[in-house]
């Protein structure tokens, strides 16, 4: 008997242990509610022209999204401007909800006076990330911002604490509306962007510049500073006078620590750095400056900053520190096959990061995407495989669900592998093997450092080579700790090999990150298909669903005419007044179809943003964490 009940009491403690972590995972996950209301601003003026600037509750850049691993974020979004609005989250999964990822293939846009609610999870993830507007060429006006995903408390981090974090989003900017840069990308030759901002301001040195950044330190402390280029077309290397960086983390993944001088951040690349003050108390350069670039110190395209010390009484003086040559292509890609995985440490789950990894895989299949420009029907496009993508007015998704995609596009139509013959323009829809591994290669025919992003996933970057790839190039892979991120770089004339693990059931977005080559064709969808219906392996469309295209919401039935009553006439004429020129009311309208620009929603009045990660459903969380608690030291005093 004292055995059988010492056996019970050991099943119910083994039963309380597993069962805790769920518990308590559950109880500190959060839903962020936030209300966004995206407008155009003229008075920024951050290059000192007059422009239209995309704000959001009037900040540019937008708010903080800061969250925490396993948190559900609802952004309730409002479109104030005069173009339909999309916003995609770069390098956040979405896993198994595709539908929540906001780029022209999964979601019908947002239209004018209208709004529209995102509900997605940060399932299973840490790290630095950003958001932006993904259609109409929008992110070249603004509308960008930081996301921290933050590792929950019962995580260890690889470094200790630091006294502070800073996001330091810097991206090259056109001094001209984002509008006619639109109106003439495929008809003219329109140059690069020729400004250079940081957190949305000017240079230090730049007299033209309405105002500059600074971050403000403390002696002797150390800081994280999350970085992201938030740019569309330029490359920069970013460095801090003086002072050295310790890289821990890329888009979700902590990587071996290196200490640099200098770090090259491509376009829709983010990282965390650390940083400590340990000079002088006073001020020092931030620099960010483009990569094939002549750009001179003084120059609108390099964005220069402030580090600032507290008590500090000397400003920033003396030269720029000084970058790698902006034409050295090889220091960039000996820096970048010098970011490694750490294999041991845990990320958003305590295993280690290394328990999931590419050293013994058999892959599935192969992709070769080779991204180049042609002239089609006259007009300057940039193409994969000689494709150049032709956005359809349904979205993706949205036919994928309701017609199994007949009337918008063809599965696997374009190769994934080879080019076509001639330049065409379609709807290149690629399937995936589900749970196959697949190697992505990525050539660059253009004469532009290239970045290509996946979103519903992050992929091993396994190689990079010159000239064509071939099969015998594998014999140059690293598969024992290649870093793991959602945005790759391809060099001129160069290839880049990535693996991906399709386990996420959807339609994704394969797309170059510059923006002119994104807006002009050089994107593709991958398909991963589960066939099980179970909402366990892939979410159903969400309640709030917005119809377009094929698929258009059903116009208002219109009331019923009711024709008037036959009257007689009476035998005495009437006296001779004019009959009125109204009609009788009695007699309805003709049904007119509404006007195609919508009446716009009415909302309440804007509160402040809440963008931290602990403030919501807290009595929700601490009510579920002292019941685990109670319920497990319960069990373990009855034992």
């Amino acid at each position: 008997m004292a055995a059988g009940s010492a056996v019970s009491h050991m099943k119910l403690v083994t039963c309380a242990i597993v069962l805790l972590p769920l518990f308590v995972t559950i109880a500190t996950s959060h839903n962020i509610f936030l209300d966004w209301h995206v407008s155009a601003d003229f008075n920024l003026k951050p290059a000192s022209s007059d422009q239209p600037v995309i704000t959001i509750n009037g900040m540019f850049p937008g708010p903080l999204i800061n969250a925490t691993t396993n948190d559900v974020i609802h952004v309730n979004v409002f479109n104030c401007l005069d173009d339909p609005l999309l916003f995609t989250w770069n390098g956040i999964q979405q896993r198994l909800n595709s539908w929540q990822d906001g780029v022209s293939g999964t979601n019908c846009p947002i239209q004018p006076g209208r709004n529209w609610t995102y509900v997605f999870q940060t399932k299973d993830q840490i790290g630095t990330f950003f958001y932006f507007p993904s259609i109409n060429f929008l992110k070249a006006g603004g509308g960008f911002g930081p996301i921290r995903i933050n590792n929950r408390a019962v995580i260890s981090v690889p470094f200790p604490k630091p006294e502070a974090e800073y996001d330091v989003l810097f991206g090259d900017w056109y001094s001209t509306s984002y509008k006619d840069i639109r109106s003439r990308l495929a008809t003219a030759d329109v140059l690069p962007p020729d400004w250079m901002l940081i957190n949305g301001k000017g240079s230090y040195l730049n007299n033209l510049s309405q105002s500059y950044e600074i971050f403000n330190v403390t002696q002797g402390k150390t800081y994280l500073l999350r970085i992201s280029n938030v740019g569309t077309a330029w490359s920069f290397n970013f460095r801090i006078q003086n002072h050295q960086m310790v890289l821990v983390e890329t888009e979700g993944s902590y990587v071996n620590q290196i200490e640099l001088d200098s770090l090259d951040v491509h376009v829709g690349q983010s990282y965390s750095v650390l940083v400590t003050a340990n000079q002088n108390a006073t001020d020092y350069y931030v620099v960010a400056s483009p990569k094939m670039s002549n750009a001179s110190d003084n120059s609108t395209l390099v964005g220069v900053a402030v580090l600032h010390y507290d008590h500090s009484t000397s400003p920033a003086n003396g030269s720029l520190p000084w970058g790698p040559d902006p034409f050295d292509l090889q220091f960039s890609i000996i820096q970048a096959e010098s970011i490694t995985w750490n294999l041991t440490t845990g990320a958003a789950r305590s295993n280690p990061q290394g328990s999931f990894n590419v050293s013994n895989v058999t892959i599935s299949e192969t992709f070769i995407l080779q991204a180049s420009t042609a002239t089609i029907n006259g007009s300057s496009r940039y193409t994969v495989n000689n494709v150049s993508y032709l956005t359809p007015d349904t979205p993706l998704k949205l036919a994928d669900y309701f017609s199994n995609g007949t009337g918008v596009y063809e599965l696997d139509t374009y190769s994934k592998n080879t080019s076509n013959v001639n330049a065409v323009s379609g709807v290149f829809v690629a399937s995936a093997i589900h749970k196959g591994w697949t190697e992505i290669v990525l050539e660059n025919n253009l004469d532009t450092i290239d970045s290509w992003h996946l979103d519903g996933f992050s992929f091993f970057v396994v190689g990079m080579g010159y000239g064509k790839w071939i099969p015998e190039s594998r014999s140059i892979y690293n598969l024992y700790d290649p870093v793991v991120r959602s945005t790759v770089q391809v060099y001129p004339g160069m290839w880049s090999a990535v693996y991906v693990y399709p386990d996420n059931p959807g339609m994704w977005n394969l797309r170059s990150q510059n923006l002119k080559s994104w807006y002009l064709g050089e994107e593709l969808y991958v398909r991963v298909y589960d066939a099980d219906p179970n909402p366990a392996k892939e979410k159903p469309p969400p309640k709030n669903l917005l119809l377009c295209g094929k698929f258009q919401p059903p116009a208002p039935i219109p009331a019923p005419s009711i024709p008037a009553p036959s009257i007689p006439a009476p035998s005495i004429p009437p006296p001779s007044i004019p009959p009125p020129s109204v009609p009788p009311p009695s007699v309805p309208p003709p049904s007119i179809p509404p006007p195609s620009i919508p009446t716009p929603s009415v909302s309440p009045a804007a509160k402040p943003p809440s963008s931290m990660a602990y403030n919501p459903n807290r009595t929700r969380s601490l009510i579920a964490v002292i019941t685990t608690a109670l319920s497990f030291f319960y069990i373990i005093g009855s034992y």
